[in-house]
This record gives structure tokens, C-alpha cells and sequence, in this order.
């Protein structure tokens, strides 16, 4: 499946930090707006559970597979490798693993960045922090693409429909 095409994110792009934890030091979420992006990624990722995340820093929410089986080379995030595949940092930030070949398209798309760790061959990009509920529907859009490549099927399907 093509990587979505994605609206052109409006200003300037936001800085960031240049090492590890890698986070955002402005255009940050609003609270209300990252609790409902939360929300979301709680409920619409069958065979997903939530927690704290295993690589990040103790204040990132992650969304970790637990009813389903990673899809046949899908690299994930560390320590497992097997189950985070994205996670919420306090300023809203994403970190997503996405499909290699999605790449180009998501860091042409103006949303997001390498992780510092990209060419040490960590397969993690941020999405910047969305800033009202427009970019929240663009992150869930992305969200859905790191769905895919991890478990090989959209969110509102089964592995049947692949």
C-alpha cells in the first residue's frame, strides 16, 4: 500500500534536538489536542496495547502490538524489536517505525524528521507535534501507515485483507 498523501504543513518547521532523547523545543501540541491524538491511537489500533515506552524517556506513552504478530520484516523499535511501533512524547511529538520504502515520501511530506539515531540504522522518523485537530487527522494518517507496516494490514482490517 502507498504511503498517504499528505496536506502541506503550514510554518516554519520546528526545532528540534540533535541527539538523544530526541523532542521537540517548539510548535508543541496543545494539551487538549495531544490527549485526543492519545486517545485515538488508544482505541483505533486492534491488537495493540498502551504503556510507557520501553526506549524513551518515562514520560512517552507508546502503543505496543500484543494480539497480533509482526508483520515478516518489520523492524521495530528496540529493546524488542517485535512490539513498539510508535510512541507519544510530553511535547506531542511523534517517533514512528515506518515502512523503508515510505521514507522519502513522509520526509519530502514537511512533517517530520530523521531520528538522530536514523543512520546509525534505527528505522525511526518524528512526526512533528500536531498543532490543532487538522494535523491530528495528518498524524493519524501516519499512524495508520506505522499500523501497516507493522502488523502488514490497515487498522480496519484483518490480516486477511493484506
Amino acid at each position: 500500500m502507498a504511503f498517504p498523501a499528505l496536506p502541506e504543513r503550514a510554518g516554519d518547521r520546528p526545532e528540534t534536538g540533535p541527539e538523544v532523547p530526541h523532542l521537540q523545543l517548539t510548535q508543541l501540541s496543545p494539551p487538549q489536542i495531544k490527549e485526543a491524538l492519545r486517545r485515538w491511537m488508544a482505541t483505533a489500533l486492534p491488537g495493540t496495547v498502551s504503556g510507557r515506552s520501553e526506549i524513551s524517556v518515562p514520560s512517552t506513552w507508546a502503543i505496543f502490538l500484543n494480539d497480533v504478530a509482526p508483520a515478516g520484516g518489520a523492524r521495530l523499535f528496540l529493546p524488542r524489536g517485535d512490539a513498539e511501533f510508535v510512541h507519544l512524547h510530553a511535547d506531542g511529538s511523534l517517533h514512528l517505525a515506518l515502512d523503508p520504502a515510505d521514507h522519502a515520501a513522509f520526509l519530502a511530506s514537511g512533517w517530520g524528521e530523521k531520528h538522530p539515531l536514523y543512520h546509525r540504522g534505527a528505522n525511526v522518523v518524528m512526526f512533528y507535534a500536531p498543532r490543532d485537530e487538522a494535523e491530528v487527522e495528518v498524524a493519524k494518517k501516519v499512524i495508520d501507515a506505522s499500523y501497516r507496516y507493522a502488523t502488514g494490514h490497515a487498522p480496519t482490517a484483518g490480516p486477511a485483507a493484506a
